[in-house]
């Protein structure tokens, strides 16, 4: 039999340097936990210690939280409560220099991540730490960077999707150490990660702008039935902070639609909506009147549905949509999640929109509970 080498095949040799490394950081793992976890004594003789963790209580469809909190001083008459948690031993904490306890990390943490439109307290429940919006606004994630802090491992921070619109009061995101006990160089790590570029939660104000509304096709210009769009939208910008300021109204011809709309600019809007005509029947000429009263970068169609024939595009530095009909017949649509963005200023084109096929289709559900649910997530 020939003899062999564990160098003389590559792939073996790699396969061995991983388990060498696995059972070494194994080893490490347990040097760390052991060096704390072996400082406990039993319940009985806890009475006069001081907690240096909240402990959990859980019950079934009643309640979940903090049984005792971090500082308690353990009574006689909390050890059979303490029992009935499971707690057979209490933990005693020599912290060495190198080492951090979770609520101190949990701090430091949420420092690092809260950025602009958020707010913090210094109370940690349960290791965690919160963060909340501190007005009403659209929630941004830095996902890259959100990934690579929890890429770590022993920290994490978990948030609701970026992009979502949120009120002020809303969690937002929390952050905790996933261990009692953790290492400072690893927090430290976590911590640079998050103050690297954009924070990672932000939430942005929305702009109070003053909306014309351009209401095409023959069909409501000339009263054969009654234009139901106008309320829709007045009812969407005032639940936004912002308003319909004028309103006109355009038959199926582009010359028209386009002086409507130049109206709207004259009287000062600071966002141009037109509704109807962005299908494909030879009628449907909306886009070509958007634009001849002068817009720019155009960009017609998305992956989402309600919303595929949706349109946006800018007149000098006002920001134009084209909404299809389905704006009028479902409750959210693709306009719903594009407007809040809109209005912090953000810039939408082809990339942005490619980008919200994943998500973009609504159920339909019969109880509309947007924005907690999926659609544009």
């Amino acid at each position: 039999m020939k003899a062999f080498r564990i160098d003389d095949e590559p792939e073996r040799s790699y396969t061995l340097d991983l388990q060498l490394k696995k059972i070494y950081y194994q080893k490490i793992y347990l040097q760390t936990r052991n060096s704390y976890m072996k400082k406990s004594i039993p319940i009985g003789q806890a009475v006069g210690m001081v907690l240096p963790h909240d402990i959990t209580e859980i019950v079934k469809d009643e309640f979940k939280g903090c049984a005792f909190k971090k500082g308690h001083i353990i009574r006689t008459e909390d050890l059979e409560h303490l029992r009935r948690l499971g707690k057979e031993h209490i933990y005693v904490l020599e912290l060495t220099g190198n080492e951090i306890h979770e609520n101190e990390a949990a701090r430091l943490m949420v420092a690092s991540l809260a950025g602009a439109g958020t707010e913090y307290t210094s109370e940690v429940l349960e290791g965690k730490v919160a963060i909340k919006a501190a007005h009403d606004g659209l929630l941004k994630v830095n996902k890259e960077a959100l990934f690579r802090f929890n890429l770590l491992g022993e920290v994490m921070c978990s948030t609701l999707h970026t992009n979502t619109p949120v009120r002020k009061g809303e969690q937002v995101a929390a952050s905790r150490l996933i261990p009692l006990v953790g290492e400072r160089r690893l927090v430290a790590q976590a911590i640079s990660i998050a103050e690297a570029g954009d924070k990672i939660v932000r939430v942005l104000p929305l702009a109070k702008v003053k909306a014309g509304l351009v209401i095409t096709g023959s069909e409501v210009f000339y009263g054969r039935i009654e234009d139901r769009f106008e309320q829709v939208l007045r009812s969407k910008m005032s639940a936004l902070g912002s308003e319909v300021a004028m309103v006109g109204f355009a038959p199926d011809d582009p010359v028209h639609i386009a002086a409507e709309i130049q109206k709207c600019l004259d009287g000062g809007a600071d966002l141009i909506v037109t509704s109807g005509g962005m299908s494909v029947d030879p009628d449907d000429v909306t886009r070509i009147g958007i634009k001849e009263a002068g817009a720019v970068d155009m960009v017609y169609g998305t992956p989402v549905l309600p919303g595929a024939m949706f349109l946006v595009g800018r007149i000098g530095t006002v920001p134009v949509i084209g909404l299809p009909a389905c704006g009028m017949f479902h409750n959210i649509t693709v306009f719903d999640l594009i407007l809040p963005r809109i209005l912090t200023g953000e810039t939408i084109g082809r990339r942005e929109f490619a980008d919200m096929g994943h998500g973009g289709l609504c159920r339909n559900c019969k109880r509309c509970q947007y924005p907690v649910c999926n659609f544009g997530k």
